[in-house]
């Protein structure tokens, strides 16, 4: 599929700035950028430091969340530059910035500031434990947030480490929430409700969301909930199976009636009787006979095999995919969960959809993740900048 500069997504008119680093303003921007959003991505002199996660050379993490975007280079510790970004702040919708609290302000950039210049601006602020508290100067990283959110210490096996997960997950589910964030605020300012507006956004606080009701579990019961690996302390069976060819299958009997399937099809109805077995309190307190028993029957299958007596069952089970996998299915291919894009280095990539997708206001494929300030002086001409300015900025040393 081909990009196409002139499509309209049901965001065109917005203009985002984003003067973040790495993931959770990225995920956030890129969300809002595939409606149509215009994102004008700030970067220093050596680029966002998410360019140089590259893998055998290609820049793929940049190629996925800078797609969508304008890029334009300035270095602001030039006066001179930081001026021309408050020009263009003059104009935009929404900014998002992502230094550690009171950075900001000693740039000059204090909210209070750009709001008096436009007060119709949204501005989002992430950082690692908001912008108050005890924690506030700590370093923002995910992996520090996925550690003291909880999530860790529930990820992984009761006899071993706690596990932090293998992907950027408090910057993403930050930058999913963000995207929210500013869709609430710019209706909200649209309807007359509200002016521009600051949004305090930690990659703490969404983390912990995802959790649900363990602390109150805590308060009440004064237990923490132990590490399970891939068992559930609310449902059993719910496991990861490994089947005789060495390939894996996911299961879930979170309601009675599934319970029961998966105790008909791995051939112990018994277990449907037995008083050990025979409610969902019951199994939790019996997990590892549980997994036993279903583990068992899987481990005498190949995958394929049990497969196939998943589904004459209708069991709630599936394989456990691989990056390669994901690549080859037929659903990922008829759904397009994966879409071939046009790519300046590679030819095409497969970028992972637009997600959600709307029957009316569907997302656009506008542009490719953009080469560090491509779009420099064109942003600095819409900010109003005459000419001779432009030249001035982007032909400095360092920004050569």
């Amino acid at each position: 599929m081909n990009y196409d500069s002139a499509r309209q997504g049901p965001l065109a008119g917005i203009r985002i700035v984003d003067l973040t680093r790495l993931i959770d303003g990225n995920v956030l921007t890129q969300q809002l950028g595939d409606f149509g959003a215009d994102i004008v991505k700030v970067e220093p002199p050596e680029g966002d430091p998410l360019r140089a996660w590259m893998v055998e050379g290609i820049s793929y993490y940049w190629k996925a969340y800078g797609r969508n975007k304008r890029s334009a280079v300035l270095n602001l510790r030039d006066p001179v530059a930081l001026d021309a970004l408050l020009k263009i702040l003059d104009g935009a919708d929404v900014f998002i910035e992502n230094f550690r609290p009171g950075v900001l302000e000693k740039m000059g950039l204090a909210p209070e500031l750009l709001l008096k210049r436009n007060p119709g601006l949204v501005i989002v602020r992430i950082s690692g434990f908001g912008q108050t508290g005890p924690y506030a100067q700590l370093p923002g990283f995910g992996t520090l947030v996925e550690a003291l959110s909880g999530l860790a210490a529930r990820t992984g096996f009761p006899d071993r480490e706690p596990v932090l997960p293998p992907t950027a997950l408090a910057d993403m589910v930050a930058g999913i929430h963000g995207a929210m964030a500013v869709m609430i605020a710019l209706h909200s300012r649209d309807l007359g409700k509200s002016r521009g507006q600051v949004i305090d956004l930690s990659l703490l606080e969404p983390l912990v969301s995802i959790l649900g009701p363990e602390a109150a579990i805590f308060r009440a019961t004064g237990k923490v909930l132990e590490r399970v690996g891939s068992g559930s302390n609310t449902s059993a069976p719910r496991n990861v199976y490994r089947c005789r060819d060495g390939k894996y299958i996911a299961l879930s009997g979170s309601i009675q009636s599934m319970a029961f399937r998966i105790f008909d099809m791995v051939g112990r109805p018994d277990m449907k009787t037995d008083p050990r077995f025979s409610t969902n309190g019951a199994r939790i307190q019996h997990r590892a006979l549980v997994d036993e028993a279903v583990g068992g029957w899987f481990a005498a299958r190949d995958r394929d095999e049990a497969l196939a007596a998943i589904h004459a069952a209708e069991v709630t089970a599936g394989p456990v995919f691989d990056s390669a996998d994901v690549n080859d299915d037929p659903h990922f291919r008829d759904r397009e969960v994966l879409v071939e894009m046009e790519d300046d280095e590679l030819g095409s990539v497969p970028l992972h959809a637009i997600t959600p997708r709307l029957s009316e206001t569907p997302g656009v494929w506008r542009r490719p993740a953009p080469t560090l300030g491509a779009h420099t002086r064109e942003i600095l001409a819409e900010a109003g900048l005459a000419p001779a300015a432009i030249d001035a900025i982007v032909t400095r040393k360092d920004l050569a």
